[in-house]
């Protein structure tokens, strides 16, 4: 078993796109259902959401709000899971509820090493 980050990417800055509370209790509620069939398969390591807020820092060492404003699709939260190959890892996140709205979107990565903290 191989380390898999799965990226969820969605419009989470437009105001029109944003759901009513009760869309947004609905999708938890898949949400946690798909996180826990992945648990379920004992192939769940973490995950977490991100905040809508952030700062881009650019290689001149300029400083900038983020997540891009032009930029529609936000990456909106991650999961670490464990998975054979890349085809298990895509298999199960092809099953990510938030692939329901359009125009979001998931990308599956494999996770080549770890950084350590020397001793």
């Amino acid at each position: 078993m191989e380390d898999y980050l799965i990226l969820m990417r969605l419009d989470i800055l437009t105001k029109e796109a944003q759901p009513s509370p009760e869309q947004l209790q609905v999708y938890m509620k898949q949400y946690q259902e798909w996180v826990n069939s992945i648990v379920a398969q004992k192939k769940f390591k973490s995950g977490t959401a991100l905040s809508t807020e952030g700062k881009v820092i650019q290689s001149n060492h300029i400083i900038t709000d983020g997540p891009y404003v032009e930029t529609k699709e936000s990456l909106a939260g991650f999961i670490i899971i464990q998975a054979e190959n890349f085809e298990d890892a895509t298999n199960i996140a092809k099953n990510c509820p938030i692939l329901m709205g359009e125009g979001n979107s998931v990308e599956v990565r494999k996770v080549m090493g770890i950084h350590m903290e020397e001793e």
